[in-house]
């Protein structure tokens, strides 16, 4: 059977989204306390990373993640209790989607073409 995987995101409307990229980004900056560290983690530049951070500040009623910036005493960031429960319900969200379309996903992928199938780079049909 082809493997299948269920991918989410959240639009909002005027361009705004929350999808799994942007969930991961929250939570290495919950993890590692930096926006820098966490955009490295994820390949991206520190303006892109710091981009995202700003437009989901934007994006929400209260900001998600609060920064202070370097010098003697350190910088750091770290997700705000708005930042915590979006990232939360995201993921719960992302879960109950996954279960709710198992069944349906599993047997479409078993419709799915073998030399299709992830895993198969051979390309031969």
């Amino acid at each position: 059977m082809a493997q299948a995987r269920l991918g989410m995101r959240a639009d909002f409307g005027a361009g705004d989204r929350f999808g799994p990229g942007k969930a991961e980004l929250l939570e290495r900056i919950r993890d590692t306390g930096s926006i820098a560290a966490a955009g490295r983690g994820m390949g991206m530049s520190y303006k892109r990373a710091w981009s995202l951070v700003e437009g989901l500040n934007a994006m929400f009623r209260d900001p998600l993640v609060t920064s202070a910036r370097g010098g003697p005493g350190g910088g750091g960031a770290m997700l705000t209790p708005t930042g915590e429960a979006v990232l939360a319900r995201f993921r719960a969200l992302e879960a109950a989607a996954r279960a709710a379309a198992a069944v349906d996903l599993a047997a479409l992928a078993a419709l799915v073409r073998p030399d299709r199938r992830a895993g198969d780079i051979s390309g031969q049909k």
